[in-house]
């Protein structure tokens, strides 16, 4: 089958039939311009020869005979012949002619005022002769006293120096024409890649069906940091509209991480991004055409339901955890009881497992009787057993009271695990035994969540920007700065607000409304 003719050759061809057709009307739109930088041409070349004649000796001599005209009409026709000229007159003071193509006109007078010659001034320009129209010049011819003894007037038809413009002029046009379609014709093949007509849509169609097919969004910009494309995944993710295209990141994006991430001011890749209530990965990577930069291409991946995963495995391990520090203080109590009744002290024994079980047993009993709901039940006694592994001593505050229906388990339970695992994380770090004590009570504004330290505290320069996604003080790559930003999230999403302040440590408070049921 044969392969469709390249756009490049069909610009080509179309070109060069555009400049066919159009040389006609470009002559006489040009003809203009070019006929007078001809008419200049001529006029110099009749002056040079004027100026020629009458230096020459035999000329001058030649106004001492009794008959100048026998020796000045041979030279001035020899000269008009070679120089292609249409005339070439000599005459005396009086305008009385010794020379000219027409010989019968010699001896009398010349059809055109002669008085700037004759006044010394050499004189070009076009003027109505015996020949016709022409282009002449006159120069005067001076004597060895420096008189002025006649002039020479040399010309050019008008008729010549038409045929020359005309000549010149669909050559030129043509040429020019050509060649520029020559040069259309290769920038327009390196620019399509040489690519027929037909391929063009048809790859056009592929990238748009591709872009808006997939699942990952996908957004394109400039040198300049102009938006070029967003597929509908990214629309969806970012919350953009259509006249997101053609705008900076710095227009469509307020002050903020998703910003300096798109921007490229925030580099590295897998930069995790809080978009609404969607979790982001994004990776931005520079786009290059034949070596030299273009712009960007910025790649986005929902981890929403994955963090969602994530955040429900984080639960199953301190469950595990719990249990291995349960098992495991169990074991050393157990070896305690044993080294007791070895050492033939029984009542001591008793004591220990008596104390011992009160003080497990009325943290499990505060949690019940003042947590209505499970799930945050669970998850108090979770994070107080990982407490009880780090040697970190867990309290639940004397005003928690939750009932079962006062929030949503699932917005409360992100609240208190990411304040309490922050607040577990700064004591673990800090010298000495600490602690860790927890508040949730239920209020006619929502549920109230208090989670106290013993830690270091958090600086005031920190304190504006420890809730921003991203902003972290702890080291490993497992930390992303996300767990205070989600807690921030959720809170004004609900209406509320989160704070920090110290007191002996950090002190964490937020408000979570309750959810406004439908009418």
């Amino acid at each position: 089958m044969r392969r469709p003719r390249q756009l490049a050759s069909q610009v080509l061809l179309l070109q060069i039939v555009v400049v066919a057709a159009t040389v006609l009307a470009g002559t006489f739109i040009s003809v203009g311009l070019v006929n007078r930088q001809v008419e200049e041409e001529y006029e110099q070349r009749a002056l040079a020869i004027g100026h020629a004649v009458a230096a020459t000796p035999d000329v001058v001599e030649a106004f001492g005979d009794p008959d100048p005209a026998a020796a000045i009409q041979p030279i001035a026709e020899a000269i008009r012949k070679s120089a292609d000229a249409s005339f070439v007159v000599v005459a005396n003071s009086d305008g009385i002619r010794y020379s000219h193509p027409n010989t019968e006109l010699i001896g009398q007078r010349v059809s055109t005022d002669p008085t700037p010659a004759l006044a010394g001034q050499a004189y070009v320009g076009i003027q109505q002769g015996t020949l016709g129209r022409s282009v002449r010049a006159k120069v005067p011819i001076f004597d060895s006293g420096g008189h002025v003894i006649g002039l020479v007037s040399v010309g050019f038809l008008e008729d010549q120096v038409n045929a020359t413009v005309l000549q010149s002029m669909p050559i030129i046009a043509i040429a020019l024409g050509i060649a520029g379609s020559a040069l259309l014709a290769r920038r327009l093949k390196r620019q399509t890649f040489g690519l027929a007509p037909n391929e063009i849509p048809a790859l056009l169609e592929q990238r748009e069906s591709m872009l808006h097919g997939i699942r990952e969004g996908v957004l394109t910009t400039d040198r300049a940091g102009r938006i070029t494309l967003v597929n509908d995944e990214a629309r969806r993710l970012l919350g953009l509209d259509a006249s997101a295209e053609g705008r900076t990141i710095a227009d469509a994006f307020p002050p903020g991480r998703i910003r300096d991430v798109l921007a490229g001011d925030l580099s590295g890749p897998d930069q995790m991004l809080l978009a609404g209530d969607r979790i982001l990965v994004a990776n931005r990577k520079p786009a290059a055409v034949r070596g030299e930069s273009v712009g960007a291409v910025i790649t986005l991946r929902d981890r929403t339901e994955l963090e969602g995963v994530l955040r429900e495995l984080d639960g199953v391990r301190s469950v595990a955890h719990a249990l291995r520090a349960q098992t495991h203080e169990f074991s050393n109590k157990l070896h305690i009881v044993a080294g007791l009744v070895e050492l033939g002290r029984p009542d001591e024994a008793m004591r220990f497992i008596a104390q011992t079980a009160l003080v497990h047993q009325e943290l499990v009993d505060l949690v019940q009787q003042r947590i209505g709901d499970p799930a945050l039940a669970a998850l108090l006694l979770a994070k107080a057993a990982i407490a009880s592994e780090r040697g970190v001593e867990f309290r639940l505050a004397g005003e928690t009271r939750l009932p079962a229906d006062a929030a949503d388990a699932r917005d409360l339970v992100t609240v208190v695990g990411n304040l309490v695992d922050n607040a577990l994380d700064a004591v673990t770090a800090s010298p000495g035994d600490g602690w860790v004590e927890v508040a949730v009570q239920a209020g006619p504004d929502g549920v109230g969540v208090r989670v106290r330290d013993s830690g270091p505290g958090v600086t005031s320069a920190a304190a504006e920007d420890i809730f921003q996604e991203g902003f972290t003080t702890k080291t490993g790559a497992s930390h992303q700065g996300l767990g205070l930003a989600l807690v921030r999230q959720v809170a004004q999403r609900r209406g509320g607000w989160v704070r920090v302040a110290n007191d002996g440590g950090a002190v964490f408070t937020a408000l979570i409304p309750a959810a406004r049921s439908a009418t």
